[in-house]
């Protein structure tokens, strides 16, 4: 545990809101735990290994499936805002559902005696229309762009169970609730199973230093088609949003960049920051993972070589999951209209917004 509970004092003389986020050390949940330390909120990033290094964010280690653990870690600690960004996948739908309710139900229980939580902000995605991932697109999908009026489809999906879990909470605890259905996020962390703009980083890397063409991995659909993206900066801002305005509380939002794309733009955009030759679809699908598996060995000589700060390639690349983004047959995109007549106004380039990932990387040097 990296947290203590406040004295008396300090609660009397430092009147600042407090926030709590779960999964603070995922993509998401760094960029939401970041924003509110900068807005002086007092924030506790909690995560199964407590390892969050954001400054004035305070890190605390507990594996939310415990209850027992959960409550005792969390008991010295009394939220205002609990920004939800954490999940675990499991094998099955059935099992994703039992796991991901139970570490919502746990955390809120926890919290509940303190009676101080107002607004709690959950992150979900586009599986709401998707299905999840042992039907992903197979069943009936709703209509895109999607919108957040669409009903749920008749398929079992965990975040289904997870706004399920959120609701019953809030009209028992008493807080407002806000849903935040990104798309593929993009953002600033390292050791994630879903992160796009590092993979594709560690990918032009290994295509500069190998001398290989910079290959699109995925369908003929999302090369020619059209499509969008999630800035983790800009999912945050439209979570913090969502707990402080009217409009915000007690809906559901989508959360894309506002802007929209083809890859068949986008990827010799993202050559030329890379300097490698690029190649587009050519009839048939040529995966990262199939491309890039055994490249662990190349990575670390990478990194020596360039003095980078992580030379295991499997804490940076997720093949695997870009390669699903990448690969889909089918049209992928959002409507973000009702965040905007709700006051929500936030909106990301996403060729800047992949640039600039690309940047802090560098700085950061997590690639050259």
């Amino acid at each position: 545990m990296f947290c203590e509970p406040r004295n008396e004092a300090e609660s009397m003389n430092d009147v600042r809101e407090t926030a709590l986020v779960a999964g603070s050390t995922g993509i998401s949940g760094q960029a939401l735990a970041r924003q509110l330390a900068d807005a002086s909120w007092r924030t506790y990033g909690v995560s199964r290994s407590g390892s969050v290094t954001l400054p004035n964010v305070t890190g605390v280690r507990v594996d939310l499936l415990d209850a027992d653990a959960t409550r005792e870690t969390l008991a010295g600690i009394r939220p205002n805002f609990v920004g939800i960004t954490a999940w675990i996948r499991r094998a099955t739908e059935a099992e994703n559902i039992s796991t991901n309710t139970a570490t919502i139900r746990n955390l809120l229980s926890a919290l509940e005696p303190a009676g101080t939580v107002r607004h709690v902000a959950l992150m979900t995605g586009l599986k709401h229309y998707l299905g999840p991932f042992e039907a992903y697109g197979k069943a009936v999908m709703a209509e895109t762009p999607f919108h957040e009026s669409e009903p749920r489809l008749d398929y079992p999906n965990f975040y289904y169970a997870q706004e399920d879990v959120l609701f019953e909470a809030a009209s028992r605890m008493g807080f407002t609730w806000s849903v935040h259905r990104a798309h593929t996020v993009q953002g600033f962390a390292t050791g994630n199973a879903m992160n796009m703009a590092l993979t594709l980083g560690v990918y032009g890397t290994l295509c500069r230093e190998l001398g290989l063409p910079f290959i699109f991995p995925g369908s003929q659909m999302q090369w020619n088609g059209i499509t969008d993206l999630t800035d983790a900066d800009l999912l945050a801002e439209q979570m913090i949003w969502a707990s402080t305005h009217e409009n915000g509380r007690n809906e559901a939002f989508n959360a894309a960049n506002g802007d929209v794309f083809r890859w068949r733009w986008m990827w010799p955009q993202l050559a030329e920051y890379f300097d490698v030759p690029w190649e587009g679809f050519d009839g048939s699908v040529r995966t990262l993972e199939s491309r890039m598996s055994g490249m662990g060995d190349t990575w670390r000589k990478i990194a020596a070589q360039h003095d980078l700060v992580e030379p295991d390639i499997d804490r940076l690349a997720s093949w695997w999951h870009s390669d699903a983004d990448l690969g889909r047959t089918i049209e992928v995109l959002t409507d973000t209209t009702k965040a905007r007549e709700a006051g929500f106004l936030g909106f990301r380039n996403s060729m800047k917004s992949f640039l600039h990932r690309f940047d802090q990387y560098r700085a950061a040097r997590i690639i050259p």
